[in-house]
């Protein structure tokens, strides 16, 4: 089972200065930490500074050498040629493999904002997939339908293949992530008996399609404590104050071994990836959750 992080993008600072030092400094302890991939989510017009993914991975791959890194993209919100661009410069920058993430998104109020209409994400997600696709293996691409594109092109080229994990909850979208995806990526919001759930249902539309499962990533919402005490002192008000709108099941906070515990079990249920994200709000407790994942992560690796 390997750990990567997903780090948080929004924050609320006067100082937009301060929120972009934040994810710098966890990109470097994550690293330190010696967590195995990082990446950046995907949000449009909000109303507390969110750190926008392309540009801000750009400046963390300088604290991230070697191990895979990527960005989710919301596709059904891009330019398919934009997002190709974007992907293909981010993977020049890095010297490790690259992963798109990516899914649906959801949300009126961001879709208006950038033009556009929840009732078409679907077909706008394939669309923009293929094109990127494309591009991505050095193509022109012309295409209709959602996306009007004459002769694109781009380049530079990624180096070596990107994977592409994408993410789902509903059957049909589980259905599309089997049929055009390297990975599949469930959301912080399961609890482990859906997630067992959400596995069987990929596992057996993969089998329909003929194709392998690939890399099952699970996103979870974590605090990693110096003691069981410890963990329950950052953790337990945030849950208690109904975090997310979550089950309490689905994040996991706990000791050094009682995480693994809890990530290991993920592992029996399919899982090849746990993707954090930390529960806290004080930097420097996330920096010391970020610390304990190194015991974490050896604790899994045996």
């Amino acid at each position: 089972m390997r750990v990567g992080t997903s780090l948080r993008s929004g924050y609320g600072v006067d100082d937009p200065r301060e929120g972009a030092r934040w994810m710098i400094e966890r990109a470097r302890a994550s690293y330190e930490a010696g967590l195995d991939s990082l990446f950046v989510g995907d949000h449009h017009s909000t109303p507390v500074p969110y750190y926008q993914n392309t540009p801000m991975l750009g400046r963390l791959l300088a604290e991230w050498r070697g191990r895979p890194a990527g960005v989710l993209l919301l596709l059904p919100l891009w330019n398919p040629v934009l997002a190709a661009e974007q992907i293909a410069t981010l993977a020049a920058i890095h010297d490790g493999r690259f992963v798109l993430q990516c899914a649906l998104g959801g949300g009126e109020s961001q879709f208006a904002a950038m033009g556009t209409e929840l009732r078409v994400r679907p077909s706008r997600f394939e669309a923009a997939l293929d094109i990127v696709r494309r591009l991505l293996a050095g193509e022109t691409v012309d295409a209709d339908g959602p996306y009007a594109v004459t002769g694109a092109r781009i380049s530079p080229r990624p180096p070596e293949p990107v994977d592409v994990w994408i993410g789902a909850a509903a059957p049909k979208a589980i259905d599309r992530a089997a049929r055009l995806g390297d990975g599949f990526l469930v959301g912080p919001e399961a609890t482990p008996a859906e997630v067992d759930e959400l596995i069987a249902t990929y596992r057996e539309r993969c089998a329909a399609h003929g194709r392998e499962p690939g890399t099952i990533a699970i996103r979870r919402d974590v605090h990693v404590g110096a003691t069981t005490a410890d963990a329950e002192r950052v953790a337990g008000p945030v849950i208690a104050a109904g975090y997310r709108g979550f089950s309490p099941d689905a994040p996991v906070a706990g000791s050094a071994t009682e995480v693994a515990d809890a990530f290991a079990a993920l592992g029996v249920l399919g899982g090849t990836d746990v993707i954090v994200r930390h529960l806290a709000d004080d930097q420097r407790e996330v920096l010391a959750s970020i610390g304990h994942l190194a015991e974490v992560r050896s604790l899994l690796t045996g």
